[in-house]
């Protein structure tokens, strides 16, 4: 269940070497071998070497070429197996990528190909923690962030790595990484469809007796949430519980995770103190109908081809406002994540399906995230408009050991030196708290 670990030669892990399909008129001969996985597994990932690109695209006869160009590396566009999400992995997770990651890809039933599409390639801060099993494993690599392309069956990418001095044309290239690879994900087809919000408003309450077939957790009042909280959250009967009601929640079967991927064990950290608020870098061009199998595919791409222990983030948020459990372990429970480098523990990971460096989040997410937080950073005790204390891990932004007071609710950059949550969705984290605390009464 593991990734596999590549060499020059093959893998070592339970894959079946398939012949490169045919290419269409026109296209560059596909000279790489891709591993998949045997047809018995749901979905599919196709891993192909990528090769030294010999002509820099896009450059003019006779025009001057620069040593960094040289350096490039990728593959010609060709034909593929159907995907519908796209990312970049190489061997060392601790070497970073200097440089541009881009893909164009081929709509399924068509000859038009897209524009170049950049993958986020600063990615390491999405990770277990310094010295955690997982991330000790020998299992995980360096990636991109993956990026949803919906249903393709042609691809091409270049990886050009950063210039040691941009003014100077001659200057050597930064090395990139040993080991590329391009990860073309297959999500498979989606689950029996999930009733519509509010489909679930004559349930009882109780989750044993739900008509949803653990699909979904139905939203509670609060009063119905804080009955379950003495039990869920350890309190002391009579207590105040400040617990915002549970909102609705997609469960793990909901969005059809195959179980079978990730690690068996479940790892649990002392409590929640910090709501680390991220974007997933996947791009906007999803419906909402497309989550589920964006999340598969995210899933898909962080176990099978990063070499976590399971999908890094504990809950996820559509931009119609849905909310999804991530990791397995239990959606009342302090799961250990592997979403923000250095403070995964007594902390949340929300990743929100998208990218917002240069989007406005929508209304629905953001609010979604007010939910969320005011239940699930209930149930221990938080304020979402305190502050608190988290003990560094290791990372580019405080040191192993440090002592760090952060906003209960923060965005991934308070903990490491990211864009994530981008720049607009961070913006929003005010008006996030103050709902959040307003749901829960205070």
């Amino acid at each position: 269940m593991r990734a596999f670990i590549a060499s020059s030669i093959g893998v070592t892990c339970a894959a079946v070497l398939v012949l490169p399909p045919a290419v269409p008129a026109g296209a560059a001969p596909d000279t790489t071998t891709a591993f998949v996985e045997p047809p018995d597994v749901p979905g599919s990932t196709q891993s192909l070497p990528l090769l030294p690109l010999s002509a820099p695209s896009g450059r003019a006869t006779g025009e001057p070429t620069r040593t960094a160009e040289v350096a490039e590396q990728g593959l010609s566009e060709r034909e593929v197996r159907p995907f519908s999400m796209v990312g970049v992995v190489w061997d060392d997770v601790d070497t970073e990528l200097h440089g541009t990651v881009q893909v164009r890809t081929r709509a399924i039933g068509t000859t038009r190909w897209s524009d170049w599409q950049d993958l986020e390639t600063h990615n390491a801060e999405h990770a277990a923690d310094p010295g955690s099993a997982e991330r000790e494993s020998g299992t995980v690599r360096g990636s991109t962030a993956p990026l949803w392309v919906g249903d393709s069956d042609g691809v091409a990418v270049r990886v050009r790595p950063e210039s040691t001095d941009p003014q100077d044309r001659n200057a050597p290239a930064v090395p990139l990484p040993t080991g590329l690879r391009l990860e073309l994900i297959d999500p498979d087809k989606d689950p029996q469809p999930l009733p519509a919000a509010g489909a679930e408003a004559r349930d009882t309450g109780d989750d044993r007796t739900t008509p949803l077939d653990g699909r979904v957790l139905p939203a509670l009042s609060k009063a119905q949430t804080e009955a379950r909280s003495e039990a869920e959250a350890g309190l002391a009967p009579g207590a105040q519980p400040y617990i915002g009601p549970r909102p609705r929640i997609i469960t793990r079967k909901g969005w059809g995770a195959d179980e079978k991927l990730r690690e068996r064990a479940f790892v649990y950290t002392k409590s929640v103190k910090v709501a680390f608020i991220h974007h997933s870098a996947t791009g906007n061009n999803y419906k909402c109908t497309q989550a589920p199998s964006v999340l598969r595919g995210i899933y898909r791409y962080h176990v099978k081809s990063g070499g976590l222990h399971d999908i890094a983030y504990n809950f996820a948020v559509d931009k119609c406002g849905n909310i999804y459990e991530g990791r397995a372990g239990g959606v009342t429970k302090a799961v250990l994540g592997a979403h923000t480098r250095g403070f995964n523990s007594n902390s949340t990971g929300i990743a929100v399906l998208g990218t917002f460096t240069g989007s406005n989040p929508p209304a629905a997410a953001v609010n979604a995230i007010a939910k969320l937080t005011a239940w699930k950073l209930g149930l221990f005790g938080a304020n979402p408009q305190g502050r608190t204390t988290l003990v560094s891990g290791g990372g580019n932004k405080f040191k192993k050991g440090k002592k760090v007071k952060l906003d209960v609710i923060s965005g991934h950059r308070d903990g490491f030196a990211t864009e994530c949550p981008g720049a607009l969705l961070y913006k929003k984290l005010g008006s996030a708290r103050t709902s959040s605390a307003q749901l829960q009464g205070r």
